[in-house]
């Protein structure tokens, strides 16, 4: 099998996609044999992974075995490391919110200015909070709640059409003028909004999301208290702190622009152009988020293209592998650069695709009970290491930055 049809395989593409990319990228980069090189370097760093790990049976349960059990032993690790983190307090998550905050070392924010931001409730108020906490107006809500966990509880507790309709009109109508530079902010929201999260939701929620206009990461109260848990609340907090930093370069650059509040809800809805293959060009599609999560057979995933949550996930493992180093007990050293690697293994019955991403596993092993396999970060991580591989690294976020508005990085 060839490296063209090898890398078509794991991307679920027709191998005359590569075969056509490779081609037009050879040209215009002047660099040849890169896909051979991948490939290679590929089953270097699974073989140099797995004799790390001491896994002799290449088979595919066995493989994603030990890298699960692995993950186990480094979630255990930080959770002493981080002393005993409790996702219920700020108190709680005190250390693991230090270390995330160093290892990523992000500048100050260009953010909406908070008065703004209450100035936008006041114009909309959101029914099922002002329900929810028995308050008759916006402005006596704000009298007496912290605004930072109003708008994070907006996210859960409204419906996403009361959503868009109060905020897509809204957003088109500010300015630069409305924003300034402010340091992030990470949050656990206090326990009442727990409680009305499962009552508007009506299941778990997902405990962890962001604000990007407001520069804020928010927690809702969880406990800690299975495996994966730690490792997979700090991943995600270093995600969001470089996603973050990203849409905060791109506010910045859009300000400079006409028609900013236009374009400000353009990146805060994630908007994705339709597939295009402009025969002939070599574009690369910039997707803003993981289609897969709400169609694998989306036909923009089956062209080239690079995604900005993979590079945000990139530095983020990057950031935990770099603390491993710091550390003699901790071993996190095994994951650095591994977000594009993954590979075929045998089963009883044909092969399985293994992912060496340590996102997809560590998600994976938060669900094992479910049996839930991931391969989405690692599909989306080789997209962008091939685009590296052909432009250099440093040039895939400067490309992002400035072609974001476009949707395309035409490189002809």
């Amino acid at each position: 099998m060839s490296s063209q049809e090898y890398i078509a395989k794991i991307l679920r593409v027709k191998p005359e996609i590569i075969e056509e990319m490779d081609k037009k990228m050879s040209v215009i980069s002047r660099k040849t044999g890169v896909l051979d090189r991948i490939v290679k370097e590929n089953e270097e760093r699974i073989n140099k992974a797995l004799n790390l790990i001491g896994c002799h049976n290449y088979r595919a349960e066995s493989v994603f075995r030990v890298l699960i059990t692995r993950l186990q032993e480094d979630d255990r690790a930080l959770y002493k490391l981080f002393k005993k983190p409790n996702g219920t307090t700020a108190k709680g998550l005190k250390t693991l919110f230090n270390f995330a905050l160093e290892l990523a070392n992000i500048d100050q924010l260009f953010v909406l200015k908070k008065e703004k931001a209450e100035e936008i409730l006041r114009k909309n108020p959101p029914p099922n909070i002002l329900k929810a906490l028995k308050y008759k107006s916006t402005e006596a809500l704000l009298s007496k709640e912290d605004l930072v966990e109003i708008f994070s509880a907006l996210r859960f507790v409204e419906t996403n059409e009361w959503m868009h309709r109060a905020f897509d009109e809204t957003y088109k109508n500010l300015t630069p003028d409305d924003f300034e530079k402010r340091d992030i902010e990470l949050r656990v929201l206090s326990g009442k909004w727990l409680k009305i999260a499962e009552k508007f939701v009506g299941k778990k929620y997902h405990n962890i999301s962001h604000l990007k206009e407001l520069g804020v990461i928010f927690i809702i109260p969880i406990k800690i208290d299975s495996p994966g848990e730690t490792l997979r609340l700090f991943s995600l907090i270093l995600h969001y702190l470089h996603e973050i930093n990203f849409y905060s370069e791109l506010f910045e650059k859009q300000s400079k622009e006409p028609e900013f509040g236009n374009r400000l809800v353009s990146l805060l809805k994630g908007e994705v152009l339709e597939s295009d293959r402009n025969e002939g060009k070599m574009n690369w599609m910039i997707i803003q988020r993981y289609l897969a999560k709400d169609n694998s057979e989306d036909l923009r995933l089956f062209i080239p293209h690079v995604n900005p949550e993979a590079l945000h996930w990139k530095k983020a493992e990057n950031d935990i592998s770099r603390l491993g180093k710091r550390f003699k007990d901790i071993e996190l050293e095994l994951w650095l650069e591994l977000d594009w690697v993954g590979g075929f293994f045998k089963k009883i019955k044909g092969e399985e695709l293994v992912s060496f991403d340590l996102v997809d596993n560590v998600m994976a092993l938060v669900q094992k009970e479910q049996r839930v396999k991931y391969l989405y970060h690692h599909q989306e991580a080789l997209w962008n290491h091939i685009f590296e591989e052909y432009m250099g690294e440093k040039n895939l976020e400067k490309l992002l930055v400035e072609n974001f508005n476009k949707g395309t990085i035409n490189l002809n």
